[in-house]
């Protein structure tokens, strides 16, 4: 498949929000990925779920949730109300990660597991062929504009060997750091969706630098 890109709203002007979510709208972003933050489980605290639902009613793309959240289990469904297309968990907070996976695909959204940079591939092994879904992190989750970790490259190669073994249908996408020269190789070695954040919003225009990121 063509691979997509999700602009990350964390970066976003929030005193526009609106006219942010229409330049997403108008541009060739895929999905609108929503960095969900809890003060816990990282670091930092971003958004909550009225921010989420006025996001919901003007944005005509796809919703990527990701929860940095300790005890996700309890928001799934909260989520499916919100408008989320895509539910990624963290593996590190999930402690029973197949019956997280189950509920969010019952609910009729894609499945996502997350892996930390710190997780090996590896760890997945026993539940890949059941998500639609994994989500590598490039940078230590909780801030947006880190500088990319360069171990992600190989990372995403190994986790593309072990989707292919287990004849898994996921996906991988990475978070953190994603510019043009990053997205390049990430692609190369087997990412199917980017996230960038700081890189398209901070950019001079950004619908130039997602249509740019797109034709990688």
């Amino acid at each position: 498949m063509a691979h997509l890109i999700a602009p990350s709203l964390l970066s976003a002007d929030f005193g526009n929000l609106r006219k942010e979510v229409e330049m997403i709208n108008n541009s060739e972003a895929d999905w609108l990925h929503l960095d969900i933050m809890d003060g816990v489980f990282v670091p930092n605290i971003s958004f909550g779920m009225p921010v989420i639902a006025s996001v919901n009613k003007y944005c005509t793309k796809p919703l990527d949730a990701h929860l940095m959240i300790v005890e996700p289990d309890k928001f799934i469904d909260d989520f499916h109300r919100l408008g989320a297309a895509v539910l990624n968990v963290h593996y590190e907070a999930c402690v029973h990660l197949h019956r997280s996976i189950q509920r969010i695909k019952s609910l009729g959204m894609k499945a996502g597991v997350t892996l930390n940079p710190h997780t090996p591939v590896s760890v997945l092994e026993e539940i890949v062929a059941d998500v639609d879904l994994v989500m590598l992190m490039s940078v230590n989750p909780g801030f947006g504009g880190q500088k990319f970790i360069e171990n992600t490259i190989d990372k995403t190669r190994r986790l593309k060997e072990l989707i292919l073994k287990r004849n898994s249908q996921a996906v991988i996408e990475i978070d953190g750091g994603v510019n043009y020269e990053t997205g390049k190789r990430l692609l190369e070695a087997g990412a199917d969706v980017l996230v960038a954040g700081s890189f398209v919003f901070g950019a001079e225009n950004p619908t130039e630098t997602i249509a740019n990121l797109k034709r990688l």
